[in-house]
């Protein structure tokens, strides 16, 4: 193993055991990593200069397929490194001097309200797999979840009390809230089940003798999603982060504040949530027709 090579495996369990990242978030920083490592040739931790980053930089673009916010990921990771290095009195090329690529604001869509209602009305049927997928999608609406950390709910809370504690990203604990009508989806749900399995929600095997197959996988969600979304006519693919995103506008275009919506979402950066302004922005043009210039006409 090379001194470049060992000290990213020391970062990687830096961030793991004292950061108290995720598995996942460790192995996409490693898959990073080693991309760079691999196209720059990197042995020594000398060898990673500002040249060599710059040269990464141009062969990820010149690469079909990888988008600009990807490109800008190796980057912050690559960044991330090296003020981990400087932290530990390792010489090595300063972060500051690595500049992160222009990336287009990011643009995200919205349903229509009716489109919405439809969406979440979608599973028809008394049915166990209908009833768990009506509480899925209002789950999703009421609380902002992300896929992971709905798939990790248990089954056995007080969800009378519609105020759960959340344990998201980087191990964060937040509140999330349920809507009378997403406890109530639940309930109907819960009441319909007769396994014991700990999972809130299950995986249903398909046919007449259905069994419990164990907790849901993102995946099952992702398609479910989609399937109702097809149902209820929406030209476009809807996905379980779409959800998220129709959460935080309704709450913005309700009134709510940004912060109060970046501590529900879970976000670490009040930046990130500013990407859900733009699209309440539309807000202000009624703003503006009733409260400007009235003493002109």
């Amino acid at each position: 193993m090379t001194q470049a090579e060992e000290l990213i495996k020391d970062y990687l369990d830096y961030l793991e055991v004292e950061k108290n990242r995720s598995p996942l978030t460790r192995r996409s920083y490693e898959r990073c990593l080693k991309k760079f490592i691999l196209i720059s040739g990197a042995k020594k931790i000398n060898d990673v200069t500002e040249g060599s980053i710059r040269e990464f930089r141009v062969k990820l673009a010149d690469t079909p397929g990888i988008k600009k916010s990807t490109q800008a990921y190796h980057i912050i990771v690559i960044r991330n490194f090296l003020k981990y290095l400087a932290k530990r009195g390792i010489a090595s090329v300063s972060a500051d001097k690595i500049e992160l690529p222009k990336v287009p604001q990011r643009q995200i869509s919205v349903l229509e309200y009716a489109d919405l209602e439809r969406l979440l009305s979608a599973p028809k049927g008394n049915d166990l797999k209908s009833l768990r997928d009506r509480a899925i999608l209002e789950t999703f609406f009421s609380t902002g979840l992300r896929i992971s950390e709905l798939c990790s709910m248990d089954r056995f809370t007080n969800f009378d009390r519609g105020e759960l504690t959340i344990r998201g990203k980087g191990e964060k604990l937040r509140t999330v809230y349920l809507s009378e009508r997403a406890k109530k989806v639940i309930k109907e749900y819960l009441d319909k089940r007769t396994d014991a399995d700990q999972a809130l929600f299950i995986s249903i095997s398909k046919g007449k003798n259905s069994r419990v197959l164990g907790r849901i996988i993102p995946r099952t969600i992702q398609r479910l999603v989609d399937y109702y979304g097809k149902s209820a006519g929406i030209p476009n693919k809807i996905t379980p982060h779409q959800l998220r995103h129709q959460f935080a506008t309704d709450l913005l275009m309700n009134g709510a504040d940004l912060r109060s919506v970046q501590e529900l979402l879970g976000h670490a950066n009040i930046t990130t949530t500013q990407i859900y302004t733009h699209v309440t922005n539309k807000e202000l043009r009624e703003v503006h027709d009733a409260f400007h210039g009235r003493r002109r006409k």
